[in-house]
């Protein structure tokens, strides 16, 4: 199992664990990427974050939805919701994230069906979110959860796939890449 470990600040702040913590979570866990989560913050605090991070883990970091904090860390995430905000065509969206994410950095979206896995297959990118897998304390609102279809609809991406949403290190996969795992770091 590959993991990526999602750093959300609202869970840090919940459960009262530092972010140093949380590397050193992720960290012992052998996690190749963390993404940092913080949908309440201005960017001046996101960018102190990921500095800090960045000091003490030297694995991939990804930032979520800040783009324009792109040369602080190694790629971008962004949900449907928030790509629509940057344009309603998603496409266009894509086109316009990446216009400023060079392709030397990673780009990865958010996918929640397999019509959104398809449209994906047609954007420049470099890995998708899948999810969510089951219910999670680390994201509001979920409508949709895959459960056992996940690994089918991951088979139909070009792109890297991660399993989002209410996955936990003794959950096993065919065709994902990456375990994305928040809260379930935090024993």
């Amino acid at each position: 199992m590959r993991l990526y470990a999602l750093c959300d600040q609202d869970l840090l702040d919940r459960e009262g664990l530092s972010l140093e913590k949380f590397v050193e979570l992720a960290r012992n866990q052998k996690a190749e990427i963390i993404q940092y989560r913080n949908k309440n913050a201005d960017i001046t605090f996101i960018k102190q974050q990921l500095i800090k991070i960045r000091k003490i883990y030297d694995g991939f970091l990804i930032v979520n939805d800040s783009y324009e904090l792109i040369e602080f860390c190694d790629g971008v995430h962004v949900g449907q919701e928030d790509l629509k905000a940057i344009d309603e065509n998603v496409f266009k969206a894509v086109k316009i994230l990446r216009s400023v994410i060079k392709e030397d950095k990673i780009l990865g979206i958010s996918t929640h069906n397999e019509e959104e896995v398809l449209q994906a297959n047609n954007m420049d990118l470099n890995y998708i979110g899948l999810g969510a897998f089951r219910e999670t304390n680390t994201k509001e609102g979920i409508s949709t959860v895959l459960g056992s279809r996940l690994d089918e609809i991951a088979s139909k991406s070009k792109h890297l796939v991660g399993a989002i949403g209410g996955v936990t290190s003794d959950d096993d996969f065919l065709h994902v890449t990456y375990h994305v795992i928040g809260s379930g770091l935090i024993k």
